[in-house]
Protein backbone atom coordinates (compact mmCIF):
# COMPACT_ATOMS: atom_id res chain seq x y z
CA UNK A 1 0.00 0.00 0.00
CA UNK A 2 1.30 3.73 -0.79
CA UNK A 3 1.26 5.96 1.98
CA UNK A 4 -1.13 8.43 0.16
CA UNK A 5 -4.02 5.41 -0.14
CA UNK A 6 -3.54 4.70 3.79
CA UNK A 7 -7.05 5.67 5.06
CA UNK A 8 -5.45 7.14 8.55
CA UNK A 9 -3.08 9.26 6.50
CA UNK A 10 -5.25 10.40 4.13
CA UNK A 11 -7.64 11.70 7.04
CA UNK A 12 -4.38 13.35 8.36
CA UNK A 13 -3.86 15.18 5.03
CA UNK A 14 -7.24 16.27 4.85
CA UNK A 15 -8.29 17.92 8.19
CA UNK A 16 -5.01 19.81 7.76
CA UNK A 17 -6.20 21.00 4.09
CA UNK A 18 -9.70 21.46 5.57
CA UNK A 19 -8.42 23.53 8.14
CA UNK A 20 -10.07 27.34 8.79
CA UNK A 21 -7.35 29.12 7.33
CA UNK A 22 -6.89 32.32 4.54
CA UNK A 23 -6.46 29.70 1.75
CA UNK A 24 -7.38 32.26 -0.87
CA UNK A 25 -3.99 33.78 -0.18
CA UNK A 26 -1.83 30.29 -1.85
CA UNK A 27 -5.37 30.55 -4.69
CA UNK A 28 -3.30 30.53 -7.79
CA UNK A 29 0.01 30.30 -7.00
CA UNK A 30 3.34 29.35 -6.96
CA UNK A 31 4.91 27.75 -3.94
CA UNK A 32 8.49 26.42 -3.57
CA UNK A 33 9.64 24.10 -0.83
CA UNK A 34 12.66 22.73 0.36
CA UNK A 35 13.29 20.29 1.90
CA UNK A 36 10.19 18.35 -0.57
CA UNK A 37 11.19 14.40 0.25
CA UNK A 38 11.50 14.82 4.44
CA UNK A 39 9.14 14.18 6.80
CA UNK A 40 7.76 17.71 7.21
CA UNK A 41 7.89 18.81 3.12
CA UNK A 42 6.72 15.63 2.13
CA UNK A 43 3.74 16.23 3.67
CA UNK A 44 3.09 19.49 3.35
CA UNK A 45 2.94 18.99 -0.61
CA UNK A 46 0.25 16.26 -0.02
CA UNK A 47 -1.88 18.89 1.24
CA UNK A 48 -1.02 21.22 -1.11
CA UNK A 49 -2.14 18.44 -3.62
CA UNK A 50 -5.38 17.13 -2.06
CA UNK A 51 -6.30 21.17 -1.99
CA UNK A 52 -5.34 21.30 -6.12
CA UNK A 53 -6.98 17.87 -6.60
CA UNK A 54 -10.33 18.56 -3.82
CA UNK A 55 -10.82 22.50 -3.81
CA UNK A 56 -9.58 23.41 -7.07
CA UNK A 57 -6.67 25.85 -5.37
CA UNK A 58 -4.60 25.77 -8.80
CA UNK A 59 -1.69 26.14 -6.79
CA UNK A 60 1.71 25.37 -8.57
CA UNK A 61 4.24 23.19 -6.36
CA UNK A 62 7.98 23.60 -6.77
CA UNK A 63 9.08 20.43 -4.83
CA UNK A 64 13.42 21.22 -4.48
CA UNK A 65 15.71 18.10 -3.06
CA UNK A 66 18.49 16.74 -4.01
CA UNK A 67 17.58 13.28 -4.70
CA UNK A 68 15.63 12.64 -7.87
CA UNK A 69 15.02 9.35 -7.36
CA UNK A 70 14.14 9.76 -3.80
CA UNK A 71 11.16 12.26 -5.25
CA UNK A 72 10.14 10.05 -8.07
CA UNK A 73 9.23 7.27 -5.37
CA UNK A 74 7.75 9.61 -2.70
CA UNK A 75 5.82 11.31 -5.22
CA UNK A 76 4.59 9.33 -7.86
CA UNK A 77 1.25 10.21 -6.79
CA UNK A 78 1.64 13.29 -8.84
CA UNK A 79 3.32 12.59 -11.71
CA UNK A 80 0.50 13.43 -14.48
CA UNK A 81 -0.07 16.40 -12.60
CA UNK A 82 0.44 20.02 -14.17
CA UNK A 83 0.69 21.19 -11.01
CA UNK A 84 3.15 19.33 -9.40
CA UNK A 85 7.28 19.85 -10.66
CA UNK A 86 10.08 18.56 -8.79
CA UNK A 87 13.58 20.39 -9.16
CA UNK A 88 16.71 18.40 -8.66
CA UNK A 89 19.10 20.81 -6.97
CA UNK A 90 21.65 21.05 -3.73
CA UNK A 91 20.59 24.38 -2.48
CA UNK A 92 24.39 25.38 -1.08
CA UNK A 93 24.28 26.30 -5.20
CA UNK A 94 22.17 29.51 -6.44
CA UNK A 95 19.10 29.03 -7.18
CA UNK A 96 16.87 30.67 -10.68
CA UNK A 97 14.23 29.07 -12.35
CA UNK A 98 14.75 28.93 -16.09
CA UNK A 99 11.53 31.01 -17.25
CA UNK A 100 12.25 33.63 -14.27
CA UNK A 101 8.69 33.38 -13.22
CA UNK A 102 6.99 34.98 -9.63
CA UNK A 103 7.01 32.30 -6.85
CA UNK A 104 4.63 33.70 -4.25
CA UNK A 105 6.04 31.58 -1.05
CA UNK A 106 8.97 29.94 0.06
CA UNK A 107 9.23 27.48 2.28
CA UNK A 108 13.14 26.76 3.33
CA UNK A 109 12.63 23.43 4.84
CA UNK A 110 15.90 21.81 3.84
CA UNK A 111 18.32 20.74 6.72
CA UNK A 112 19.63 17.60 8.53
CA UNK A 113 18.10 17.53 11.44
CA UNK A 114 19.36 14.20 13.25
CA UNK A 115 22.60 13.12 15.48
CA UNK A 116 24.60 10.94 13.36
CA UNK A 117 23.94 13.76 10.51
CA UNK A 118 25.28 16.53 12.84
CA UNK A 119 28.23 14.42 13.62
CA UNK A 120 29.10 12.69 10.29
CA UNK A 121 28.67 16.33 8.06
CA UNK A 122 28.84 18.51 10.54
CA UNK A 123 30.05 21.27 7.21
CA UNK A 124 27.40 19.73 5.53
CA UNK A 125 24.83 20.82 8.50
CA UNK A 126 26.23 24.19 8.96
CA UNK A 127 26.29 25.19 4.94
CA UNK A 128 22.84 24.06 4.36
CA UNK A 129 21.33 26.09 7.46
CA UNK A 130 23.32 29.24 6.37
CA UNK A 131 24.77 29.31 2.72
CA UNK A 132 21.81 27.25 1.37
CA UNK A 133 19.47 29.51 3.29
CA UNK A 134 21.31 32.75 1.59
CA UNK A 135 20.77 31.25 -1.83
CA UNK A 136 17.00 30.55 -0.73
CA UNK A 137 16.31 34.01 0.46
CA UNK A 138 18.29 35.50 -2.98
CA UNK A 139 15.76 33.27 -5.23
CA UNK A 140 12.87 34.92 -2.96
CA UNK A 141 13.92 38.38 -3.36
CA UNK A 142 15.43 37.12 -7.34
CA UNK A 143 11.66 36.28 -7.94
CA UNK A 144 9.83 38.48 -6.14
CA UNK A 145 8.32 36.02 -3.06
CA UNK A 146 5.22 37.78 -1.17
CA UNK A 147 6.32 35.71 2.18
CA UNK A 148 9.22 33.91 2.89
CA UNK A 149 9.04 30.81 5.82
CA UNK A 150 12.25 29.84 7.20
CA UNK A 151 11.94 26.45 9.23
CA UNK A 152 13.97 26.88 12.74
CA UNK A 153 14.02 24.62 15.34
CA UNK A 154 13.59 24.00 19.18
CA UNK A 155 17.78 23.75 18.97
CA UNK A 156 17.86 27.60 19.19
CA UNK A 157 16.86 28.05 22.60
CA UNK A 158 20.30 26.05 23.52
CA UNK A 159 20.35 24.64 27.04
CA UNK A 160 17.86 25.60 30.01
CA UNK A 161 19.39 28.31 32.45
CA UNK A 162 17.07 27.10 35.37
CA UNK A 163 15.20 30.16 34.88
CA UNK A 164 12.41 29.14 32.78
CA UNK A 165 9.48 26.29 32.93
CA UNK A 166 8.87 27.15 29.13
CA UNK A 167 11.27 28.36 26.02
CA UNK A 168 9.16 31.60 24.80
CA UNK A 169 10.23 32.70 21.79
CA UNK A 170 12.65 35.53 23.57
CA UNK A 171 14.42 33.05 25.22
CA UNK A 172 18.15 32.35 25.05
CA UNK A 173 19.78 29.15 26.61
CA UNK A 174 23.20 28.32 26.68
CA UNK A 175 25.19 26.76 24.21
CA UNK A 176 28.82 25.91 24.05
CA UNK A 177 29.95 27.09 20.37
CA UNK A 178 33.39 25.43 20.18
CA UNK A 179 31.99 21.88 19.88
CA UNK A 180 31.24 20.04 17.18
CA UNK A 181 27.65 19.89 18.38
CA UNK A 182 26.75 23.16 18.45
CA UNK A 183 27.29 23.34 14.35
CA UNK A 184 23.19 23.07 14.16
CA UNK A 185 22.01 25.35 16.69
CA UNK A 186 24.35 27.74 16.43
CA UNK A 187 24.10 28.04 12.16
CA UNK A 188 19.82 27.88 13.11
CA UNK A 189 20.66 31.06 14.81
CA UNK A 190 22.91 32.41 12.68
CA UNK A 191 19.98 31.72 9.56
CA UNK A 192 17.15 33.40 11.62
CA UNK A 193 19.38 36.67 12.32
CA UNK A 194 20.09 36.28 8.24
CA UNK A 195 16.19 36.52 7.61
CA UNK A 196 16.22 39.64 9.59
CA UNK A 197 19.20 41.32 7.68
CA UNK A 198 16.78 40.48 4.43
CA UNK A 199 13.90 42.12 5.70
CA UNK A 200 15.85 44.65 6.21
CA UNK A 201 18.55 45.26 3.62
CA UNK A 202 15.92 43.43 0.72
CA UNK A 203 12.92 44.21 1.64
CA UNK A 204 11.50 40.44 1.89
CA UNK A 205 8.99 39.43 4.02
CA UNK A 206 9.70 36.43 6.50
CA UNK A 207 8.63 34.75 8.83
CA UNK A 208 9.84 31.76 10.89
CA UNK A 209 7.93 28.59 12.30
CA UNK A 210 10.17 27.17 14.90
CA UNK A 211 9.73 23.35 15.12
CA UNK A 212 10.33 21.11 18.21
CA UNK A 213 11.35 17.34 17.50
CA UNK A 214 8.79 16.41 15.15
CA UNK A 215 7.58 12.54 14.31
CA UNK A 216 5.03 10.44 11.83
CA UNK A 217 4.39 8.36 9.22
CA UNK A 218 6.55 10.29 6.99
CA UNK A 219 9.53 9.42 8.84
CA UNK A 220 12.75 8.87 7.05
CA UNK A 221 14.63 5.47 7.17
CA UNK A 222 17.81 7.21 7.69
CA UNK A 223 16.63 9.70 10.50
CA UNK A 224 18.66 8.78 14.14
CA UNK A 225 16.29 10.95 16.68
CA UNK A 226 15.95 9.16 19.80
CA UNK A 227 12.12 9.36 19.02
CA UNK A 228 12.55 7.88 15.63
CA UNK A 229 14.51 4.85 16.63
CA UNK A 230 11.78 4.19 19.32
CA UNK A 231 9.47 3.74 16.52
CA UNK A 232 11.70 1.70 14.33
CA UNK A 233 12.25 -0.80 17.18
CA UNK A 234 8.06 -0.56 18.00
CA UNK A 235 7.26 -1.42 14.25
CA UNK A 236 9.72 -4.09 14.47
CA UNK A 237 8.65 -5.60 18.03
CA UNK A 238 11.70 -5.21 19.68
CA UNK A 239 13.27 -3.85 22.32
CA UNK A 240 13.06 0.39 22.57
CA UNK A 241 16.83 0.93 23.24
CA UNK A 242 17.71 3.86 25.78
CA UNK A 243 20.94 5.61 25.45
CA UNK A 244 21.03 8.06 28.85
CA UNK A 245 19.05 8.11 32.09
CA UNK A 246 16.06 9.33 30.47
CA UNK A 247 15.67 12.55 32.25
CA UNK A 248 15.50 14.72 28.92
CA UNK A 249 12.13 16.67 29.00
CA UNK A 250 11.20 17.42 25.21
CA UNK A 251 8.41 18.81 23.45
CA UNK A 252 7.17 17.12 20.53
CA UNK A 253 4.67 17.68 17.48
CA UNK A 254 3.40 15.04 15.24
CA UNK A 255 3.85 15.79 11.53
CA UNK A 256 0.56 16.59 10.87
CA UNK A 257 0.34 19.39 13.60
CA UNK A 258 3.48 20.79 12.69
CA UNK A 259 2.34 20.89 9.20
CA UNK A 260 -0.59 23.16 10.11
CA UNK A 261 1.39 25.06 12.18
CA UNK A 262 4.21 25.87 9.30
CA UNK A 263 0.72 27.08 7.32
CA UNK A 264 -0.91 29.15 9.84
CA UNK A 265 2.73 30.91 10.56
CA UNK A 266 2.75 31.17 6.66
CA UNK A 267 -0.63 32.53 6.69
CA UNK A 268 -1.77 34.62 9.10
CA UNK A 269 1.92 34.90 11.34
CA UNK A 270 3.12 38.71 11.72
CA UNK A 271 6.44 39.52 9.29
CA UNK A 272 9.46 39.08 11.45
CA UNK A 273 8.58 37.05 14.14
CA UNK A 274 9.04 33.56 15.25
CA UNK A 275 6.48 31.82 16.43
CA UNK A 276 6.98 28.11 18.67
CA UNK A 277 4.55 25.60 16.94
CA UNK A 278 4.23 23.28 20.41
CA UNK A 279 1.48 22.11 22.78
CA UNK A 280 2.44 21.10 26.27
CA UNK A 281 0.33 17.95 25.71
CA UNK A 282 3.26 16.85 23.67
CA UNK A 283 5.63 17.32 26.34
CA UNK A 284 7.17 13.96 27.59
CA UNK A 285 10.32 12.77 29.08
CA UNK A 286 13.04 10.36 27.25
CA UNK A 287 12.22 7.59 29.79
CA UNK A 288 8.67 7.55 29.38
CA UNK A 289 8.55 8.19 25.73
CA UNK A 290 10.57 4.91 25.75
CA UNK A 291 7.88 3.58 28.04
CA UNK A 292 5.04 4.40 25.84
CA UNK A 293 6.20 2.61 23.00
CA UNK A 294 7.47 -0.57 24.56
CA UNK A 295 4.06 -0.62 25.92
CA UNK A 296 2.55 -0.12 22.44
CA UNK A 297 5.10 -2.90 20.67
CA UNK A 298 4.49 -5.59 24.12
CA UNK A 299 8.32 -5.33 24.63
CA UNK A 300 10.64 -3.90 26.87
CA UNK A 301 13.21 -0.47 27.44
CA UNK A 302 16.87 -1.60 27.59
CA UNK A 303 19.95 0.22 28.41
CA UNK A 304 22.76 0.62 25.97
CA UNK A 305 25.70 2.87 25.78
CA UNK A 306 25.87 5.34 22.58
CA UNK A 307 28.89 4.46 20.51
CA UNK A 308 31.45 7.48 20.16
CA UNK A 309 29.36 8.77 16.74
CA UNK A 310 26.11 8.72 18.14
CA UNK A 311 27.37 10.80 21.28
CA UNK A 312 29.23 13.74 19.85
CA UNK A 313 25.40 14.02 17.89
CA UNK A 314 23.68 14.47 20.89
CA UNK A 315 21.84 17.38 22.38
CA UNK A 316 23.15 18.65 25.78
CA UNK A 317 20.14 20.78 26.83
CA UNK A 318 18.21 17.94 29.57
CA UNK A 319 15.11 20.59 29.25
CA UNK A 320 13.90 21.64 26.46
CA UNK A 321 9.33 22.64 26.53
CA UNK A 322 8.43 25.07 24.37
CA UNK A 323 5.76 27.59 24.81
CA UNK A 324 2.86 27.72 22.32
CA UNK A 325 1.28 30.55 23.47
CA UNK A 326 1.87 32.72 20.70
CA UNK A 327 0.95 29.91 18.32
CA UNK A 328 -2.52 29.42 19.80
CA UNK A 329 -3.13 33.05 19.71
CA UNK A 330 -3.10 32.77 15.83
CA UNK A 331 -5.83 29.91 16.04
CA UNK A 332 -3.79 27.16 16.07
CA UNK A 333 -4.14 24.11 18.36
CA UNK A 334 -2.71 20.38 17.42
CA UNK A 335 -4.83 17.56 16.70
CA UNK A 336 -2.97 14.82 18.82
CA UNK A 337 -1.18 14.96 21.76
CA UNK A 338 2.25 12.66 21.99
CA UNK A 339 0.51 9.33 22.77
CA UNK A 340 -2.48 9.53 20.64
CA UNK A 341 -0.16 10.94 17.48
CA UNK A 342 2.39 7.87 18.19
CA UNK A 343 -0.18 5.19 17.81
CA UNK A 344 -1.14 6.34 14.54
CA UNK A 345 2.43 6.38 13.01
CA UNK A 346 2.82 3.10 14.73
CA UNK A 347 -0.18 1.61 12.95
CA UNK A 348 0.58 3.93 9.86
CA UNK A 349 4.18 2.26 9.34
CA UNK A 350 3.24 -1.23 10.45
CA UNK A 351 0.50 -1.33 7.86
CA UNK A 352 2.30 0.09 5.33
CA UNK A 353 5.06 -2.75 5.61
Amino acid sequence: MDIHEHPLYKEDVKRVAELSLPWEKIQDASILISGATGLIGSFLIDVLMWRNTYRKANCKVFALGRSEEKAKRRFAYYKDSSLFHFLSHDINEPLHLQNNERIEYVLHLASNTHPVAYATDPIGTITTNIIGLKNMLDFGVYHHTKRFAFASSNEIYGENRGDQELFDEHYCGYIDCNTLRAGYPESKRCGEALCQAYMKQKGLDVVIPRLTRSYGPTMLESDTKAISQFIKKAIASEDIVLKSAGNQYYSYTYVADAVSGLLTVLLLGKSGEAYNIADQHSDITLKDLAATLAKIAGTKVIFEIPDATEKAGYSKATKARLDGKKMHRLGWMPFYNIKTGIQVTIQVLIELK
